[in-house]
């Protein structure tokens, strides 16, 4: 399945004022780095993943429809999915974008 292009242009307008994103087809679907680093992306199968500070992962995975990012078998602290169902009004998308672009622009630019 194909990133949600709806999604990613939404996100895409919350990020039109932030310096420094780039787009880059990742993990199958479409990242936004912040200085070369990921912020959120418009996942492949759906929903979206946010960078968050690894501190927050318990915080994050508290809240309704959002489940730690599994690679090869191990959940990954500070990497979140958010289904589509949780970031559907553009308040709630904004909070998760606005968590991830945070985040990244902490991080070392690449």
């Amino acid at each position: 399945m194909a990133y949600d292009e709806d999604l990613a242009e939404r996100i895409r307008e919350l990020l039109a004022d932030e310096d420094a994103i780039t787009e880059k087809k990742m993990f199958g679907g479409l990242a936004f780095l912040a200085h070369g680093n990921m912020s959120v992306a418009a996942a492949a199968d759906g929903g979206m993943l946010v960078r968050v500070d690894p501190a927050d992962t318990d915080a994050c995975l508290a809240t309704p429809h959002v489940q730690p990012m599994v690679m090869r078998g191990r959940a990954m602290d500070g990497w979140m999915r958010v289904a589509s169902g949780a970031v559907q009004s553009r308040r709630e998308l904004a909070i998760w974008v606005k968590r991830g672009v945070s985040f990244a622009k902490t991080l070392p630019p690449k």
